[in-house]
């Protein structure tokens, strides 16, 4: 123990010494959890729409006045035809446009089937999928109001035998976008970090020489592992709590659960990422040649996680890699956790396996690191 507490003290004096280490340690991370906490939303707003206008009556008026009046529009103006709008959509000056047509509220009033155009640009294929979303809502609605008030029964009561939901949203009940990425974005930061820091530090002592230096000596190999990584795996238990707090003030994310289960697995978790800079280390003599690995693997494993994109939506081959993906254990997790409370019963399955990852990871990084004696 006496000598990897000289390891561990020796390797913080290095850090702390390193002008350049520090800000990446403690002030990207600040930036970055507030930076793309605000920037990565599928939430679209200010949508550009436009519309054609071919009945001129009081009920495609009210249709327009529906756009207008939500947040998620920006009715820019009436297009003569539908040709003007086309080409205004094609000069990127619209989003969308609606195709109000002849006689419209007409059939409306004699309850006979009426047609909207609704076109969108589709370039962005995700985008244009909410935009429908949104705009489908919007008729639907005014669909059903305006009926109530155009179609009368012969005695005169309003027809009002429609089906209703209420819709109760658990555990987001605003549907804050932020309260679903805070988490997942806090877990990209300790991932980076920590990966980066671990990797590119053992193989800075390989460029230095250093490294060479301390392989002749009579220091045991676990003891040099431990001393050297276990002052990152301090820093990445740092980074969450800096992270959980950024969180709770700027964001006022919800923290229903136990942290103390959810600093118990990060526990694990960075050991995993700690055993993945060791790796990396071991076959790399640069710390450019660390960079660009550890980034290539960081790359494939943030989109394979459910960060950014549902792991449902994936190809079935492309789940069947996620198993094999800590991110995604961890992503699943730390939402679990704070935002529906879970319990070590719920996370059980997910932490065996992040644990097992840890033990195959650590295992392959120390059986390839050498020592020479």
């Amino acid at each position: 123990m006496r000598i990897i507490r000289y390891i561990v003290k020796k390797e913080f004096k290095q850090i702390f010494r390193n002008k350049g280490m520090l800000p990446i340690i403690f002030i990207l991370p600040v930036l970055q959890l507030v930076i793309l906490s605000n920037a990565a939303t599928y939430e679209i707003k200010n949508i550009m729409v436009g519309y054609v206008d071919a009945d001129n009556s009081s009920s495609s008026r009210g249709l327009v006045e529906r756009f207008d009046a939500s947040t998620y529009f920006y009715v820019t103006n009436k297009f003569a035809s539908e040709k003007e709008a086309s080409e205004a959509m094609q000069g990127g000056s619209i989003d969308a446009y609606i195709n109000i047509p002849t006689n419209f509220e007409r059939d409306l009033q004699k309850d006979k089937i009426n047609e909207v155009g609704v076109f969108i640009d589709a370039i962005d294929g995700s985008a244009a999928g909410v935009i429908n979303v949104y705009i489908s809502q919007i008729i639907k609605s005014y669909n059903k109001n305006i009926r109530l008030d155009l179609i009368q029964v012969s005695d005169g009561v309003q027809k009002t035998n429609n089906i209703d939901s209420i819709p109760l949203f658990w555990y987001n009940n605003t549907l804050n976008y932020k309260t679903f990425m805070v988490p997942g974005i806090l877990v990209l930061l300790v991932t980076m970090i920590t990966l980066f820091l671990s990797g590119m530090n053992i193989v800075r002592e390989k460029e230095i020489g250093t490294l060479e230096q301390i392989n002749v000596t009579p220091i045991k190999k676990h003891h040099f592992i431990i001393g050297k990584l276990f002052p990152f795996w301090v820093l990445g238990m740092g980074l969450l709590t800096i992270g959980l707090i950024l969180a709770k003030v700027i964001f006022n994310t919800p923290m229903i659960g136990n942290l103390g289960l959810l600093y118990a697995y990060t526990s694990v978790y960075i050991l995993v990422i700690l055993g993945m800079g060791l790796f990396i280390s071991n076959f790399t003599e640069t710390q450019q040649q660390a960079m660009f690995i550890a980034w290539f693997f960081i790359v494939i494993f943030i989109l394979m996680s459910g960060l950014f994109t549902p792991i449902e939506s994936m190809p079935k081959w492309a789940q069947i890699l996620t198993e094999f993906n800590p991110i995604k254990y961890f992503v699943e997790i730390i939402r679990m956790v704070m935002l529906k409370g879970s319990g070590f019963t719920d996370i059980f399955p997910l932490a065996i396996k992040t644990l097992a990852y840890a033990i195959v990871m650590n295992g392959l990084a120390v059986w390839s690191y050498k020592k020479t004696t």
